[in-house]
């Protein structure tokens, strides 16, 4: 499948979604219609009963390099943050919201708009030479989409401000050992590895219990711990009747991989 006029395009493998940003003549920079073809896509791998994850990347060098100079043209022109929301037609935060886990293959660089895609993923898997910027003290903006909640709950308060205000561009090693990075392979190695792993999840991991884990880790940032504990209970009580958990059970008695049903 594919949106190609839009910038981007879509693959289905072994039950893993890969969506690809797919403008490597302008490093894959995004203007608002490219924007609202992501999150389109996110919208339809999620609801795809054959999906159980995604793979997020760019095609060529770079893995997005932020806004377009015209879609800068038009804020600077102007235009309401909030108008480009309702015209994005979906909530910012939309990969939070998914039940399916997103893996962020981060193949070259990512800036501004761009990291905060790459935020948004559950894991990133990030590419040796790639660098890192949040770039929006540099352009005199605010930290855009949530990017001030996210990179404290990544990288910890003082990481976070460090990053924020400075604007800098982080190295993999940094990254890594920042903890913006999960995994970090050489340039052609890193969509593989993260489709190798969005692979594992697919083949191995219940959909429902996935789903189940998102909701809960994300919420549970703002949720106080005897309140976690709580709702965590009541979860694995109910999980202890699904027939994931069956199956699960059966498939160690029986020595083979289990075999989820779709959401």
């Amino acid at each position: 499948m594919a949106d190609q006029d839009r910038g981007v395009r879509t693959a289905t493998s072994g039950g893993v979604r890969t969506i690809t940003f797919a403008r490597p003549e302008r490093r894959n920079g995004m203007d608002l219609d490219m924007f609202r073809a992501y999150y389109d896509a996110l919208v339809e791998a999620d609801a795809a009963p054959d999906v159980r994850a995604i793979v997020v990347t760019g095609q060529g060098g770079s893995f997005c390099s932020g806004a377009t100079a015209d879609l800068l043209d038009r804020l600077a022109a102007g235009a309401a943050g909030q108008d480009l929301v309702e015209e994005l037609g979906h909530p910012p935060d939309l990969p939070l919201r998914l039940d399916t886990p997103v893996i962020a293959a981060v193949n070259g660089g990512a800036a501004g708009l761009g990291l905060v895609h790459a935020l948004y993923a559950d894991v990133r898997f990030l590419a040796d030479g790639a660098r890192l910027s949040t770039s929006f003290s540099r352009f005199g903006l605010a930290a855009e989409y949530g990017s001030a909640w996210l990179l404290p709950r990544l990288v910890g308060t003082a990481n976070a401000l460090d990053l924020l205000l400075s604007g800098r561009a982080v190295d993999a090693d940094e990254a890594l050992r920042l903890g913006l990075a999960q995994h970090v392979r050489p340039a052609d190695e890193v969509l593989p590895a993260a489709q190798a792993y969005a692979g594992e999840l697919a083949a191995h991991a219940s959909p429902a219990a996935m789903a189940m884990i998102r909701r809960q880790v994300w919420s549970g940032l703002e949720t106080p711990l005897e309140e976690a504990v709580a709702e965590s209970v009541e979860l694995m009580t109910r999980a202890f009747s699904t027939p994931d958990f069956q199956e699960a059970v059966r498939a160690v008695r029986e020595r083979r991989a289990p075999r989820f049903e779709p959401r």
